[in-house]
């Protein structure tokens, strides 16, 4: 009940910005219309980005305004966090799901997002972690549709593609190359650097038996010119089912990965 009423507290104020640290030097910017569901639509776009339906601004570095009908960017800076190799990197915290979070040389990030209805929380955390910018707010948009399942994955690694592969009761697989299905469920982006994430939702998911798989597509070079492949790679895989809901239940899987190729089963669960 706790959970509850924290989530229902959040509806007296549509906006609630919390600056951690008195001398913060990380900027996040509120999407056009705030932090709520965002109408219009974005002129940059580099890739479709699918909630489904969704189209918003997607890419590492600093855009337009962004728009969408479900989705909206989350974006801003960290000041001097390109001046060292950040280890750990930074930290981008979603509705209590972290993963780590890439920025430009000169510290910009932005990262597509569509979050449910009611409260919702986003977090940015320095390299450090000495620096936090949070926002809490509450979208009461009644249009906004619930999402029954989404699945979160990120990884530790920089310049590493790590692939999501759902594969629904129905037989449908959905991943980078086929990011779409029938059913409803559609995986958003195919990050193939940085730390992901990729993000499969569905608002109703079919009941029986779910598959959900990391595939370790590969490495590249690093933002500096190094090969980045680390020894071992740790995919960190969230599942969340009815989203927003008191019956809201996350689980949090991390899976190490040695070698490209490697195609791993995260967890098989029977929904609901």
């Amino acid at each position: 009940m706790s959970h509850l009423s924290s989530r229902q507290s959040l509806a007296l104020c549509a906006l609630l910005a919390v600056v951690a640290a008195a001398d913060a030097q990380i900027s996040l910017d509120a999407p056009r219309g705030g932090w709520k569901h965002s109408g219009g639509e974005s002129a940059q776009h580099l890739q479709d980005v699918h909630y489904p339906a969704s189209r918003v601004n997607a890419g590492g570095a600093r855009s337009s305004d962004d728009g969408g009908e479900l989705g909206a960017a989350i974006r801003g800076r960290i000041a001097g966090a390109a001046t060292a190799k950040a280890r750990p990197p930074q930290l981008l915290v979603v509705n209590g799901v972290a993963m780590p979070l890439s920025v430009t040389p000169d510290g910009f990030f932005a990262r597509p997002y569509a979050f449910p209805p009611g409260a919702n929380s986003v977090e940015v955390r320095s390299a450090d972690r000495r620096q936090v910018r949070r926002v809490n707010f509450y979208d009461a948009n009644p249009t906004r549709q619930r999402v029954g399942l989404r699945v979160v994955l990120s990884w530790d690694s920089d310049m590493t593609d790590i692939d999501l592969h759902v594969v629904s009761p129905d037989g449908q697989h959905v991943f980078f190359g086929e990011r779409i299905a029938k059913n409803g469920g559609a995986l958003d982006v195919d990050v193939t650097g940085g730390y992901g994430p990729e993000i499969y939702a569905i608002p109703s998911p079919p009941h029986g038996n779910w598959q959900i798989y990391v595939n370790y597509f590969g490495a590249g070079m690093g933002a500096y010119g190094e090969a980045e492949r680390q020894e071992i790679t740790i995919a960190q895989v969230a599942i969340i089912t009815r989203e927003g809901t008191p019956d809201e239940k996350l689980q949090v899987f991390r899976v190490p990965l040695r070698r490209p190729g490697e195609l791993t089963l995260v967890k098989s669960f029977v929904y609901p």
